[in-house]
């Protein structure tokens, strides 16, 4: 009898289908027909056991069966369509600004495992959250780290891995394992995360306190329960947040991050401020207030305010608290780095193949030369080629239209 157990996917029956869990979050249904010729199957805690039939021959016929559905791939949560990316899918991780590797040329790598949200803030500037129809996309935790250190060993300096998702990070299953590896790179310095500290558990931090460069940048709002629950869009637990940053703060270094929206938590940015200064925090820097900033993308629920005003009131605010709250890259010690070899350039004219939908279902994912390319818009079938005009190339970030 062969027992199949795979690290990122778990199966359920249901009826006359099998479900085909992928790391807790997304799902796909198999009829049960297409597992006829594997012999007689029994699904057991999440495993596939067929009789008479090998381990290696059952492996490879299911992963067939899960390569050939996965354009069926949902989000559990909100139905959503989903892209997971693999070792072996030859899609490059490098050139979307949503997900997988962001490389600015600078010390600071950004890394995003996964898209999605438990929240619907108000203000989100990539319009993300549990109303959110766009497209989900999940790596798989081995190829983020594979393609991770090529990079890093092109760079060949310590560096700082930044998980900063569209989205919340937390909801990623393979979070706290990515983190153990990233800490235990010698050419990372430090490990930072961006969560909105919802889901964190006592039981979670502790198991974070164990990587000694990890630093959570911990989103803040309000200290006002009615007013925290406006900005995130949804219910949002004020008091359990506050209980986790607080027992957060014995354990990890923290960064406390509120928005300012204007209207909404001006009044709420003193508060805030005081209650950091009560978490006695060593680290520095230890909170960095930010501007609300309308992308198209966003949400809008104010007028952005303009950067002389906002400079001013962070000083304000800076006087009254005796702290540093207007942060800088150099108060990180974000540095230029090797800059990475750009295969193509705005305005050149390519050839590139369609891999899938993008986060808009009037936009696809291309791939040329090692890169990813979002082409908006775009409606041509996965594997299709198309001839593309470049339109941005900034950060190692591509993006394009098509051209006849």
């Amino acid at each position: 009898m062969a027992k199949l157990v795979f690290e990122s996917w778990s199966f359920n029956e249901h009826g006359d289908e099998i479900e085909a869990v992928l790391l807790n979050k997304f799902s796909l249904k198999i009829p049960l027909e297409e597992f006829s010729f594997l012999s007689e199957l029994k699904v057991q805690e999440g495993a596939l056991l067929f009789k008479k039939m090998s381990e290696e021959q059952a492996e490879h016929k299911v992963n067939f069966l899960l390569a050939s559905h996965l354009s069926e791939l949902k989000n559990k949560r909100t139905g959503n369509k989903a892209v997971y990316f693999y070792p072996g899918c030859g899609i490059p991780l490098i050139g979307n600004v949503a997900w997988g590797i962001v490389y600015r040329d600078s010390s600071l790598i950004e890394l995003k495992p996964q898209t999605s949200c438990n929240l619907n803030c108000i203000y989100c500037s990539v319009g993300e959250g549990i109303h959110s129809q766009k497209t989900d996309f999940v790596i798989d935790k081995d190829y983020l780290l594979e393609e991770f250190d090529k990079l890093l060993d092109f760079i060949g300096e310590p560096v700082e891995a930044h998980i900063g998702v569209q989205g919340e990070p937390f909801l990623y299953a393979d979070l706290l394992p990515l983190i153990n590896e990233l800490n235990s790179r010698k050419k990372v310095q430090v490990v930072s995360l961006d969560t909105n500290g919802t889901i964190l558990t006592k039981r979670m931090i502790d198991e974070l306190s164990l990587n000694q460069k990890l630093r959570l940048n911990m989103s803040l709002n309000a200290m006002n329960q009615e007013i925290a629950e406006k900005l995130a869009g949804t219910g949002y637990n004020l008091q359990h947040v506050l209980e986790n940053i607080r027992y957060a703060a014995t354990k990890i270094k923290l960064l406390i991050a509120p928005l300012y929206v204007p209207g909404y938590n001006e009044e709420e940015m003193p508060r805030i401020i005081e209650f950091v200064k009560s978490l006695k925090l060593t680290n520095r820097p230890f909170i960095g207030i930010q501007n609300f900033l309308q992308y198209s993308s966003g949400r809008h629920p104010a007028k952005q305010a303009a950067w002389e005003q906002f400079r001013q009131k962070t000083k304000e605010w800076a006087v009254e608290s005796g702290i540093n709250i207007d942060l800088k890259p150099e108060d990180f010690g974000i540095r230029k780095t090797k800059p990475l070899p750009k295969p193509f350039k705005e305005g050149e004219i390519i050839k590139a193949r369609v891999v899938c939908e993008d986060r808009f279902s009037c936009a696809r994912v291309a791939v040329a030369k090692g890169r990813n390319i979002s082409i908006n818009p775009c409606h041509s079938k996965t594997g299709a080629e198309v001839k593309v005009e470049i339109t941005r190339d900034k950060h190692n970030i591509f993006t394009g239209k098509v051209v006849k």
